[in-house]
């Protein structure tokens, strides 16, 4: 006896009713996890630029204070602000000799620094001589010495040669300074540019001075840059040598002359804060000048290539 199967109706599905699919996960996007690193990044490096900048922002609050004092009060200097320091400084000083005496002293430094590091790092990078290795080691000796070890030989040396009280005589003690961190900066940048460049000034007749002068030091530029910047700051700042070397209240350079507003019973801070405030101008005014190279500089002596 057969059996038969009843006919489906149209429309209808044979196989057993499949369970529904489950939901599907709900995954973060890709660019949500970015905007929270963003957040995140930014947040930091805000944070970071009001620590650096609460410094200089308050000194030039302390500079607007009529009274030396006011440090100790900070909040009472916003019902008297007053210009009257920059004036006094200004006119009542020496600000403009110790000017002239830091200018001298800082470019003094830069030029005679920057060429006799950059000639140095160019002939260490290029030229094999005997103990070319070990006078590169030996530039870097120099700077493990504190200066009250260097301060008594430094003097003896310059008494000698009659520079005692010269700009001449400070500018060579801070090229001591600047010259082995500047000369190894240069040689690592001299040794990314790639030595087929003298190798075409040769076969153009060039000599290596020309070859130095007129094709390397044009591609050095960044690297120039940055071993200028650090050779400005170094002679810009400097205090000890100054104060022991200089003699003459005319021939002070900033960072000597800013002593002048503490005595022996009484520090001038609102003076002090007014003067540091008109010395940072020069050094931003030359950053400005070499920030265009100043940060390509920093790096491309990490790496040869």
């Amino acid at each position: 006896m057969s059996t038969t199967t009843a006919p489906q109706p149209a429309g209808t599905d044979p196989s057993p009713a499949a369970s529904p699919a489950p939901a599907p996960r709900a995954t973060r996007g890709r660019g949500a996890s970015g905007r929270l690193g963003n957040l995140a990044s930014h947040g930091v490096l805000t944070v970071a630029s009001l620590i650096a900048v609460f410094p200089v922002a308050w000194l030039v609050f302390l500079s607007l204070g009529p009274d030396k004092d006011d440090y100790l009060r900070p909040g009472g200097i916003w019902a008297k602000m007053t210009l009257a320091n920059y004036g006094h400084v200004l006119t009542e000083t020496n600000f403009f000799d110790w000017l002239k005496s830091s200018l001298i002293v800082s470019l003094g430094t830069t030029v005679i620094g920057v060429l006799i590091a950059a000639t140095t790092g160019y002939a260490v990078s290029r030229m094999r001589f005997p103990g070319y290795k070990k006078f590169m080691w030996v530039l870097l000796v120099t700077q493990m010495f504190p200066v009250a070890v260097l301060m008594v030989p430094m003097y003896q040396l310059l008494s000698e040669l009659q520079l005692i009280d010269t700009y001449f005589g400070l500018i060579l003690v801070y090229c001591s300074t600047a010259v082995p961190y500047c000369a190894w900066l240069m040689k690592g940048y001299f040794d990314t540019i790639p030595f087929e460049i003298d190798e075409a000034g040769r076969v153009d007749g060039l000599s290596p001075f020309g070859t130095f002068l007129r094709l390397i030091l044009p591609l050095a530029r960044p690297g120039l840059a940055v071993a200028a910047f650090y050779s400005f700051i170094t002679a810009f700042g400097e205090v000890a040598f100054a104060t022991t070397f200089l003699l003459d209240d005319e021939k002070y350079t900033f960072a000597v002359g800013l002593q002048s507003f503490v005595s022996e019973h009484d520090a001038q801070r609102n003076l002090m804060a007014a003067t540091a405030v008109l010395i940072a101008i020069p050094v931003s005014a030359f950053f400005y000048l070499v920030q265009k190279n100043l940060v390509t500089g920093l790096t491309a002596g990490g790496t040869k290539g």
